[in-house]
């Protein structure tokens, strides 16, 4: 099943030395029966792509929380097992948990922003709770960061793009 995961710099880094992220269970995105429902498309590059735009959104939120972590969103896209997911739909539409540490085999793709976006994410991720309760100016700053394509890197380059930071 391929999820996305919000993530960090900071969590890049750690991949990186680990050769695996996270703490089961780690909650992540995914084409699940309520992204379906609430997307009403049945194509699944778009479910897919709505996935990883609520994992960007995730990653707003995990930046808030990370002084250390670059002001770029960072989403890992990942290939695990379907035993190892359970679905969420009942914390929001495409949320899962994934019960094992994802290692670096398992990983596809990672998706970040560049250099151009990083004063907006910095405004969106200072935004992102007042935007989850509501605030009408805090969820313009989140839309502009959304606004922004992340762009697409293969495992091989991670380290590469880290060093650029």
């Amino acid at each position: 099943m391929r999820i996305y995961l919000p993530a960090t710099t900071t969590v890049l880094r750690e991949l990186l030395d680990a050769g695996a992220i996270g703490s089961p269970p780690q909650t992540a995105f995914a084409v699940t029966p309520g992204l379906r429902e609430w997307y009403v498309d049945d194509d699944p590059e778009e479910l897919e792509y709505a996935a990883m735009v609520e994992a960007a959104r995730g990653s707003l939120r995990l930046i808030d929380a990370d002084a250390e972590a670059a002001r770029r969103r960072v989403v890992i896209a990942a290939d695990v097992p379907e035993a190892d997911v359970r679905i969420r739909d009942d914390l929001d539409r495409g949320v899962v948990e994934v019960a094992v540490p994802v290692p670096l085999a398992a990983i596809a793709s990672v998706h970040v922003d560049d250099a151009e976006a990083e004063a907006t994410v910095a405004l969106a991720a200072e935004s992102i709770i007042a935007a989850d309760l509501g605030a009408e100016t805090a969820q313009e700053r989140v839309d502009d960061a959304e606004g922004y394509e992340l762009s697409w890197y293969a495992t091989q380059e991670i380290a590469d793009y880290l060093a650029q930071l």
